[in-house]
């Protein structure tokens, strides 16, 4: 069972949220994305601009100073991790990306945060066929941005090796949203799934973060808002 979610604000600690949602599932949480898209024209890069940004002020407060390496996946939870990088490129933070597609085969949102993450100078290496114990870049944090709230354990594929290999690092391990080769609604976890010292859950917790023994992957959870505007939040608090 997981203490109850710490909001995570800036270093500054200025502004705190005045309502904060309950956990929830995970798709629930997108109903939250797409109403903001469309009943209050927020375009999604915006959404994901605002998540990255809190999460890395979010990083930087938490993680011991030190080289970072993000693990970024091809999907939107990918796209939070370039997103990161930029910001803690801007806090002063040595950052590295390790991409499992190319960025050129990406789409949407994702793509247009790994082009200006190029466009700022970070390193984006990516995942070739060598194995990742061999070729993971040495790091003092390891972000998980592989796998969003969309994916179910087991984990398949070069995903298993590149789990397995953040794990045997002695790292700090940060989860984006959920530990990749988790369930977000049951807290189910295959074999093998990111072991996490904190999660940084972006809107709401996950309901499967109470349940089986999810706390022994999420770490501390903390949420990271996407700056969903207040009537909206009002909509999903009951």
């Amino acid at each position: 069972m997981v203490e109850e979610a710490n909001f995570c604000p800036s270093k500054e600690a200025i502004m705190k949220p005045i309502l904060q949602l309950p956990p929830m599932t995970c798709q629930r949480v997108r109903e939250i994305d797409r109403e903001a898209m469309e009943q209050f024209q927020m375009p999604g890069i915006v959404l994901m601009e605002n998540a990255g940004r809190g999460a890395a002020e979010c990083i930087d407060q938490i993680a011991p100073e030190g080289s970072v390496l993000i693990l970024c996946g091809k999907g939107n939870n990918g796209g939070d991790g370039f997103a990161i990088a930029r910001h803690l490129q801007l806090a002063g933070r040595e950052v590295t990306i390790l991409a499992m597609e190319p960025t050129d085969e990406l789409q949407g949102d994702a793509l247009i945060q790994a082009n200006i993450t190029k466009a700022a100078g970070i390193e984006i290496q990516v995942l070739g066929e060598t194995p990742a114990k061999e070729c993971l870049p040495i790091a003092d944090i390891i972000i998980d941005g592989l796998l969003g709230t969309g994916a179910k354990p087991p984990l398949r594929g070069r995903y298993v090796d590149v789990v397995e290999a953040a794990n045997a690092s002695s790292a700090r391990r940060i989860a984006l949203d959920i530990p990749t080769g988790m369930s977000g609604d049951t807290g189910e976890t295959g074999e093998p799934t990111f072991q996490a010292d904190h999660t940084l859950t972006f809107a709401a917790p996950k309901i499967g973060f109470a349940k089986r023994d999810a706390d022994r992957f999420t770490g501390e959870v903390h949420v990271i808002s996407i700056g969903a505007p207040l009537a909206l939040l009002r909509q999903f608090s009951v």
